[in-house]
C-alpha cells in the first residue's frame, strides 16, 4: 500500500491551489476574465485532491481516478475563465508600467499552479518515489538568450525553452550562454531584485549543468544526485510556507 498521504506530488497540487488563490484574490489582471469562476473552480479542486490523498492507492492507479479527470477539466475550465490560452500575454499586454512587476509575478504564479496540476498524472507516472524533487517538473530546457540582470551585476536572466513553452530563469552562474542545454526544475516563482524567474537551474559543484541528455522538454537523463539537493530544499520549503 501506497501512503499517498505523504505523497509529495499530491501535497505540493493541494498548496499550489493554495497559491493560486491568494494570488488571483489580489491580481490586478486587466480586460475581461472571470474572476468569480476562477476562483470557484480552483476550491473546487481542494476535495478532488483530498481523496486522491486519502485513497491510498498506487500512484500510477491514480491516473486513472475520476478525481484526476476532474482536476484537468477544471484546470482547463479556469484557463478559459482567465480569457482563453493567450490569457497571460493579454493581462501582460493590458498591465500599467507601475504594475508591470506585479503582474509579472502573479502571471507566473498561475502558470506555476496550472503547470503543476496539469501535469500531476505524469509525475504519478513515475511511481513510488517519495522524494520531495518528484514534486515539480524537471525538464531539459535550451538556453534561447542570456541578458544582465538590469538590477543585479552577478546575476544574469536567460530565455529558456522548455518544449511546449518558453519560460525566464534567474541565475548567478555567469557562465551560462545561448545554446547550453540545461535541467530546469520548475519551481514556484521567485522575484530577484525585479525579474520573475519561473525555474531553476540544476547544478553541482562547477556550477549550472550545462550539456545534459534527453529531449527538449523531456526528463534530462543521467543528471547527479547532488543537482537535485536545492530544488529538494525549496520543495520542502514551499510546503512549509
Amino acid at each position: 500500500m501506497w501512503d499517498t498521504s505523504k505523497d509529495y506530488r499530491l501535497l505540493t497540487a493541494e498548496k499550489a491551489v493554495e497559491l493560486f488563490l491568494k494570488t488571483i484574490e489580489h491580481a490586478k489582471f486587466k480586460g475581461r476574465w472571470d474572476k468569480k469562476k476562477a476562483i470557484k473552480l480552483a476550491k473546487e479542486m481542494i476535495p478532488e485532491l483530498q481523496a486522491m490523498r486519502y485513497s491510498y492507492l498506487d500512484p500510477k492507479e491514480l491516473i486513472d481516478t475520476p478525481q484526476m479527470e476532474a482536476l484537468k477539466e477544471k484546470a482547463q475550465g479556469i484557463i478559459e475563465a482567465l480569457g482563453g490560452e493567450e490569457w497571460h500575454h493579454k493581462f501582460l499586454s493590458l498591465a500599467d508600467k507601475s504594475e508591470k512587476e506585479k503582474v509579472e509575478e502573479a502571471v507566473a504564479k498561475v502558470r506555476f499552479f496550472l503547470n503543476t496540476i496539469l501535469n500531476l498524472d505524469k509525475r504519478l507516472a513515475l511511481g513510488k518515489i517519495n522524494d520531495p524533487v518528484i514534486a515539480v517538473d524537471i525538464k531539459v530546457g535550451e538556453v534561447m538568450s542570456v541578458g544582465k540582470h538590469p538590477n543585479a551585476d552577478r546575476l544574469l536572466v536567460c530565455n529558456v525553452n522548455i518544449g511546449d513553452r518558453a519560460i525566464t530563469v534567474v541565475t548567478n552562474d555567469l557562465t551560462v550562454k545561448e545554446g547550453n542545454r540545461v535541467a530546469v526544475a520548475l519551481l514556484p516563482p521567485a522575484n530577484f531584485r525585479g525579474i520573475v524567474s519561473e525555474g531553476m537551474f540544476l547544478g553541482a559543484g562547477d556550477g549550472v549543468l550545462k550539456d545534459v541528455k534527453g529531449e527538449i522538454g523531456g526528463l534530462p537523463k543521467g543528471i547527479p544526485l547532488d543537482a537535485l539537493k536545492e530544488t529538494r530544499n525549496l520543495v520542502e520549503a514551499f510546503l512549509k510556507s
